[in-house]
């Protein structure tokens, strides 16, 4: 029997998929959502790449608590017939990434549209999931920044993107927020995350400052 039940969206990233080994580690069912297949998770749902926010939306609505792996276009399986009474203890949006530019660069728009889908459609995702399938008493954590507490203007695109998730998670600690009763919402704002991605892009930077993907998880 699982210890507990956990969704993660973006659980196939650097930050998700030590999220996925963390909770599988101790005993719990993690779904993870993502553009692909966890393997390490109890169930993945693929999530198409898509313009449309609405589409998105019901591609992970529709199917997320299948406990088989779908390449999904549109799954009309009712939720209630695939949980039963079950609900999540969490749900961990980790999705999202960088992009640098002012208000200047020739790929501000390009730049804007890519964060937002990163980090604003799964946030947003997320939180309406947890209306419908967050326990009582339970956990939803988005992914805001530290920088996007003031000024971002050498990466407009992404200040905007997480000072909105900054917003939402504000929003979603109102009363009237539509979340289960006695759950909580809370954003984490890192500097710098240690990745791969983050290595490789700054080699010369002084990586015992930036936060291990272990401690985010634990």
């Amino acid at each position: 029997m699982a210890a507990g039940r956990v969704l993660v969206y973006g659980g196939r990233g650097a930050l998700g998929s030590q999220c996925v080994r963390y909770f599988k580690a101790k005993n719990w069912w993690v779904a993870s959502i993502d553009l692909a297949e966890n393997a390490d998770a109890s169930a993945s749902v693929v999530v198409r790449a898509t313009d449309s926010f609405p589409e998105q939306a019901e591609q992970v609505i529709d199917s997320v608590f299948s406990i088989r792996f779908f390449y999904v276009l549109k799954v009309t399986a009712e939720i209630g017939k695939l949980l039963g009474e079950e609900k999540v203890d969490a749900i961990l949006c980790v999705a999202g990434g960088w992009a640098g530019g002012s208000a200047k660069a020739k790929s501000l728009y390009k730049n804007c549209d890519l964060m937002w889908k990163q980090s604003v459609w799964t946030s947003t995702i997320s939180s309406h999931l947890a209306t419908k399938h967050l326990k009582e008493g339970g956990l939803l954590t988005l992914t805001g920044a530290q920088a996007a507490l003031s000024g971002t203007p050498g990466m407009i695109a992404y200040g905007m993107a997480k000072g909105a998730v900054h917003q939402l998670c504000q929003s979603l600690a109102g009363a009237s927020s539509g979340l289960p009763s006695g759950s909580a919402a809370v954003a984490i704002l890192p500097v710098t995350l240690d990745t791969p991605a983050n290595r490789k892009s700054m080699p010369d930077a002084d990586f015992s400052s930036w936060t291990p993907l272990e401690f985010i998880a634990e």
